[in-house]
């Protein structure tokens, strides 16, 4: 694969294809390149402020009924290294990287935390050839997209669940996996959560935790709450 391809998924093209060619080289290439190599650090320290600022801008004018704390959380889960690791995925940046042998050897092209780190670069080269708007736009086509997960997981409908059910202390609650969906790298976990034994809702999610609070989250919508 080249650059122009990358280009191609990312739908953007530089004027300034240096800057590309620096968002994706890891300081592995550049040390064994020696020195005037450059690398993405920098980048990755840019990048990682322009997409906490467009981050908070779409959550805080697209969801005005969220308090600070709770618009905290989803920002929080929309740029951890997590959240960047799916993303670089999604446009199989792993495969554009410039990499030392060893971290070639040592299975870096799927290493959750330089692929989180060049995608932050790769912001920062699109914010600095093209702008804010070129920029957001990138952006936003993946935390428009992965919002709704990131909320459900920062919503505690589990409590919610627990509070209403300890009004009848004889009842109990309980959480059980039922299913796997998908391929071990995207797999989706099936729980039905139960009351006394009795399935009052079931969810799948990315983990076991966020299916969990949506099986929680369907017991209260048939309860019609």
């Amino acid at each position: 694969m080249n650059l122009s391809d990358l280009e191609q998924k990312i739908d953007y093209r530089f004027q300034d294809k240096a800057l590309l060619q620096t968002a994706l080289t890891h300081s592995s290439y550049a040390n064994e390149k020696g020195a005037g190599t450059l690398y993405n650090e920098r980048l990755e320290f840019l990048g990682d402020s322009v997409l906490g600022i467009i981050t908070a801008e779409y959550l805080f004018s697209n969801h005005r009924d969220f308090p600070e704390g709770e618009l905290t959380k989803v920002r929080a889960a929309l740029v951890c290294e997590k959240a960047l690791h799916r993303f670089a995925d999604e446009i199989e940046l792993g495969q554009f990287l410039y990499l030392g042998k060893g971290e070639l050897h040592t299975g870096g092209r799927n290493r959750p935390s330089i692929l989180a780190d060049a995608f932050e670069a790769l912001i920062a080269a699109i914010y600095l050839d093209g702008g804010m708007e070129q920029a957001k736009r990138f952006v936003l086509r993946f935390v428009t997209a992965a919002q709704n997960d990131a909320i459900e997981m920062n919503t505690d409908y589990k409590t919610k669940l627990q509070e209403i059910i300890q009004k009848n202390p004889e009842e109990r609650i309980e959480y059980a996996t039922i299913g796997e969906q998908g391929p071990d790298h995207d797999k989706r976990f099936v729980v039905a959560v139960k009351l006394n034994s009795n399935i009052i809702g079931e969810g799948t999610g990315r983990s076991k935790k966020q299916a969990e609070q949506l099986a929680a989250k369907e017991a209260l919508r048939l309860m019609g709450l």
